[in-house]
């Protein structure tokens, strides 16, 4: 560990810390603001002892007067030489209260302080990832909304299949980001800090410090905790069980793996040869260095690389859930000050881009129009040979003319050329002995054969708003 505190870019800094997220997701994960999440703990603990009479109004007077009086290159000076994180920042904290100095921590452990700060750091990083969530989500369905009920060629195995709606295509993603949403909301509510539990988690120092007080354990986390605004876990080692982490970074990896699917999907559609959408580009923005004309997607791009990191941060969150041995052991220590900002600050921009590419997206009618025109017309046969067999026709004898009348013009188009089924099959001498040419003609306009996908496309709109 280095006590140098000054980092510029003739360094290693990682691109988290200046590249990407926000201000606000980099100032919960500070140093700073770490250290500031501490000493509210250890106030919070010296005004419950206070009450019971161990230590004076007027040492947790002192407390809180120096509160935010963080001094990172004392506290690593000290580091250096106890080699104790933790007790670095105690000594740096009770050198600026004199009078104080001394009850700092009294009766706790190190994960006492440092469990419980973390929850309060989580749950300020959770609460930014759920109010952009929700812009994102209310960015889509306005887009869903609008564009309901227009026809769009669908895909299934990266090939034409039958039609669907552009807003019914986005409503796929509001229906998966609306499940994360409320996966997250009822994490925010079930997250808990390790309370006052000592070394082990029995309490037992707690016990010790509190005889003769009339006030017993229980009553004494409690009162803490309610200051700091979370609840404690009924039982702990000597720290929370890292189970906890795993669901939050089961949480945030699923809320990646929405935006990947559909940043992937933007990307096949913003390929000139579909060309449906397209992302925002800026009037001076550079495509590529080598080819003037590109406008790669490459805010799209960027999402599905960092999630990729959010992905990965769910390993070592389960390898320190199974692999903290007994009441507790040091490896999970080092990769949680890693993985768990990593993920965090990675969805932070992956949400605010996502944001900016479906605020700006453009929506192309023409190539919507010339996929519909090119090859709407085949998924538009299967309603043709239903239509048939409702008419009395023979099934499988409909079936085999289509599907040959299907294969020729799949060849022409493949060639370049127009694609001449309708006229073909409304021309078809065995077809207009059970309906008349406007008939199929009417039939094989695929612009209206969308299903329930404006009704759906309402339902999950409406869905999300109600889980606001």
């Amino acid at each position: 560990m280095s006590a140098n505190t000054t980092y510029d870019h003739g360094t290693f800094i990682s691109p988290l810390t200046w590249r990407y997220g926000s201000e606000e997701m980099h100032h919960v994960f500070s140093e700073v603001h770490k250290r500031q999440l501490l000493r509210r703990v250890w106030i919070a603990l010296a005004r419950a002892e206070m009450k019971a009479g161990i230590v004076t109004k007027e040492q947790v007077e002192e407390l809180e007067e120096h509160k935010d009086d963080v001094d990172i290159e004392r506290a690593l000076e000290i580091e250096s030489d106890i080699h104790h994180d933790l007790m670095a920042e105690i000594r740096t904290y009770a050198e600026q209260c004199p009078k104080a100095g001394g009850i700092i921590h009294l009766g706790a452990t190190s994960m006492d302080a440092l469990d419980n700060a973390d929850v309060l750091r989580f749950k300020e990083a959770l609460s930014i990832i759920e109010d952009k969530l929700t812009t994102l989500l209310d960015e889509l369905s306005e887009k869903a909304e609008r564009y309901k009920s227009v026809p769009t060629m669908a895909f299934t195995h990266i090939q034409p299949a039958e039609i669907t709606t552009i807003g019914y295509r986005l409503s796929q993603t509001i229906l998966d980001l609306t499940d994360d949403l409320e996966d997250l909301k009822e994490f925010e509510k079930k997250i808990r800090g390790k309370g006052m539990k000592g070394a082990v988690g029995t309490a037992a120092s707690y016990k010790e410090l509190l005889k003769e007080s009339g006030i017993d354990t229980l009553g004494f986390e409690k009162g803490i905790m309610d200051e700091l605004g979370i609840k404690a876990f009924e039982a702990s080692t000597q720290t929370y069980s890292r189970k906890q982490d795993l669901k939050m970074m089961a949480i945030l990896s699923s809320i990646a793996s929405s935006l990947h699917k559909f940043s992937l999907d933007f990307r096949i559609l913003q390929s000139p040869p579909i060309g449906e959408f397209s992302e925002p580009f800026g009037k001076n923005q550079v495509g590529s260095s080598a080819m003037p004309f590109k406008r790669n997607p490459i805010n799209s791009e960027k999402i599905n690389s960092l999630a990729r990191i959010v992905k990965s941060c769910y390993d070592p969150a389960w390898l320190n859930s199974s692999l903290t041995i007994l009441e507790r052991s040091l490896d999970d220590s080092a990769d949680r000050r890693i993985f768990i900002p990593e993920a965090f600050i990675a969805l932070d921009e992956m949400l605010s881009t996502e944001i900016k590419v479906v605020r700006g997206m453009n929506v192309h009618s023409f190539s919507t129009d010339r996929l519909m025109s090119t090859y709407g017309i085949f998924s538009a046969t299967e309603r043709l040979l239903m239509e048939l067999g409702k008419r009395g026709a023979d099934r499988q004898k409909m079936h085999e003319t289509i599907r040959k009348e299907s294969l020729i013009a799949w060849n022409e188009v493949q060639e370049g050329r127009e694609n001449l089924l309708k006229k073909h099959l409304s021309e078809d001498e065995e077809i207009l002995s059970y309906m008349s040419k406007e008939e199929i003609e009417a039939i094989l306009d695929a612009s209206s054969y969308i299903g329930e996908a404006v009704r759906m496309t309402g339902n999950v709109i409406s869905r999300y708003k109600n889980s606001k």
